[in-house]
């Protein structure tokens, strides 16, 4: 009886070894797939999101021209902004339906860690600290980082090292990565961190902060609205452009994201979905406060 029992103990863990090693092959062949020599059709057919048939993208809409509400002739807000534009493509591109989830910048990072959301389209910079949440596309647009006050202020600040003292309040928003330069060129200045640009911009505006991180275009495209507004300083920063923020290890919808961005490149998409979103945000914007939409 103690041999009979001690074949089938060792049958048995052979079978489950066997099985283990099958899963662990398969777990192989399936990192090894080359998705880039797929053809459209079939990267298609590969390609898995958090909802079947739609491409879920999270975004924070208080980044013009990038993403913001435009207030349209019958006082109506919509999502606009060349990121929105740029979802739109990707999604057409993957022959998926486009759903935008808007929310804070904190939370685009928090959607994509956590797995409710495919992309992230929020003037990502492909910073390497984000790198264990998020995957990122290739660079779709290229832009710049200023430190940004207001025009009667300029003179004092001829440099950051003029700003970098305990008496000079400096705003950025919260997780990005003009927060991580404010706290590497000016980490002894009273930093303060925000949600939302819009709130960044209308504290600087009322004068209870002396100066802020932006982004160059945006704060360009906030500066025709607030004319008071002065891009003092270029900032500079190793990581340049922005790329989409692609759920992590989801290798065949980053390919296909990958794909579209050298299409909406090639056809010149981007371009005109720049220069629209820029035109627009000249106009009248709104932004996303408690859930609830309020005119600038």
């Amino acid at each position: 009886m103690k041999k009979l029992f001690a074949l089938l103990l060792a049958l048995t863990m052979t079978m489950s070894l066997a099985a283990c090693g099958s899963k662990e092959e398969s777990s192989a062949e399936e990192e090894t797939v080359d998705y880039a020599s797929m053809s459209d059709e079939d990267l298609k057919a590969a390609i898995t999101t958090v909802t079947e048939g739609k491409l879920t993208v999270a975004t924070s809409p208080d980044f013009a021209p990038y993403e913001f509400y435009a207030i349209d002739e019958n006082g109506q807000a919509n999502l606009a902004g060349f990121d929105i534009a740029l979802a739109q493509y990707i999604a057409d591109y993957l022959g998926l339906e486009l759903v935008v989830n808007a929310m804070d910048f904190n939370g685009v990072l928090t959607e994509l860690q956590t797995k409710h959301a495919d992309l992230g389209l929020a003037g990502l910079s492909p910073d390497p600290e984000r790198e264990g949440i998020m995957d990122f596309s290739d660079i779709y647009y290229m832009g710049g980082q200023s430190f940004v006050c207001l025009e009667s202020n300029k003179d004092k600040f001829t440099s950051l090292e003029d700003a970098n003292n305990a008496d000079v309040s400096i705003a950025a928003q919260t997780g990005s990565i003009q927060m991580s330069l404010a706290e590497e060129h000016t980490p002894d200045a009273n930093i303060v961190s925000l949600s939302k640009v819009t709130d960044i911009v209308a504290e600087l505006v009322a004068g209870k902060i002396d100066a802020a991180y932006i982004e160059t275009l945006p704060a360009m495209s906030y500066q025709v609205n607030y004319p008071e507004l002065c891009l003092a300083l270029e900032v500079p920063y190793d990581v340049a452009g922005s790329s989409v923020g692609v759920s992590k290890g989801n290798a065949a919808l980053l390919e296909g994201v990958n794909r579209a961005i050298a299409a909406v490149q090639e056809d010149g998409s981007m371009d005109k979905f720049v220069e629209e979103a820029t035109t627009l945000a000249a106009g009248s914007t709104a932004s996303l406060v408690d859930g609830e939409i309020v005119a600038d």
